[in-house]
């Protein structure tokens, strides 16, 4: 009797402790990622006399013009449209691509699949710097040096791994029955894949559609190389020529970038549930 009221008390205990304390470093986690990104934006809404006095202090009053300067000018929407063409192509790519690589890879046998897996899977350990000079003479050898294409092209080779190892757990883990089904009523393999897997994997693709959009938005080198044309160049590269030019305007430099972060955090923000649905089911599978 006693051994049956000792029990529950144990099993309870580890929930007390320790879920006060997860929540402590979350909160903490999440401070100390979230309190930079604060400060930049803030920042834009003070003046550089009131950073250089106070650099901790919040606005006051607060300076709206700062972002309205940067907002005026032509090449900063020019820059974001660059990056949102460039974002959004590789996105597209690596979705169209990654999932009919993931989905051979999950639904059909065929010898050395495990191996071309595997394959895919060591992709994750390359470093994109690592290669970035021989790429670089590699698109000028095929005239995509100072194009569109010279960045899209190897963004979203760089991005297929990660898209196929979370994919394909997700479409392997689809049911056989429904496959099954899907052939009784007459439905072929691409019927099966169209109507069926793709909706049932839509976590998955959201969240590797998310990893693929925030990493093209936030790349930095490759768009350095290739991208020598001011009317090409995107937001990362536009921060890096406004801070150069405008050295002494530190309030201009934290408006200009937190605007050019800003797309790309209120994409993350949208797709966060689906993110980490896409995460969980990667992880089981």
């Amino acid at each position: 009797m006693s051994a049956t009221i000792t029990l529950p008390a144990r099993s309870r205990r580890p929930l007390r402790w320790s879920s006060p304390l997860t929540y402590v470093l979350a909160l903490a986690v999440a401070g100390v990622s979230i309190a930079p990104v604060v400060y930049v934006i803030l920042g834009g809404f003070r003046t550089t006399g009131q950073i250089a006095v106070d650099p901790a202090g919040l606005p006051h009053p607060w300076v709206w013009s700062t972002y309205a300067n940067v907002l005026t000018q032509s090449t900063f929407w020019q820059q974001l449209s660059n990056s949102l063409l460039i974002a959004a192509s590789t996105t597209a790519g690596v979705l169209a691509l990654g999932v009919c690589a993931a989905f051979v890879l999950a639904r059909y046998k065929f010898r050395g699949r495990e191996g071309l897996y595997t394959y895919f899977t060591l992709g994750l350990l390359f470093p994109a710097a690592a290669g970035i000079l021989p790429l670089y003479l590699m698109l000028r050898d095929l005239h995509l040096a100072n194009t569109y294409l010279g960045v899209i092209i190897p963004q979203v080779a760089f991005q297929l791994p990660i898209t196929i190892v979370i994919l394909r757990p997700f479409l392997a883990a689809v049911p056989g029955e429904l496959e099954d089904a899907a052939a009784i009523d007459g439905a072929g393999k691409l019927g099966f894949f169209w109507r069926i897997m793709l909706p049932l994997s839509k976590p998955a693709l959201v969240t590797v559609a998310v990893l693929a959009f925030v990493a093209s938005w936030n790349s930095f080198l490759l768009p350095l190389l290739v991208l020598q044309n001011e009317s090409l160049q995107t937001l990362p590269l536009g921060v890096q020529n406004f801070s150069a030019e405008h050295s002494q305007d530190t309030a201009g430099i934290l408006a200009f970038t937190s605007l050019a972060m800003m797309p790309a955090i209120l994409f993350f923000s949208f797709a966060e549930r689906q993110i980490v649905g896409g995460l969980q089911g990667a992880v089981k599978g």
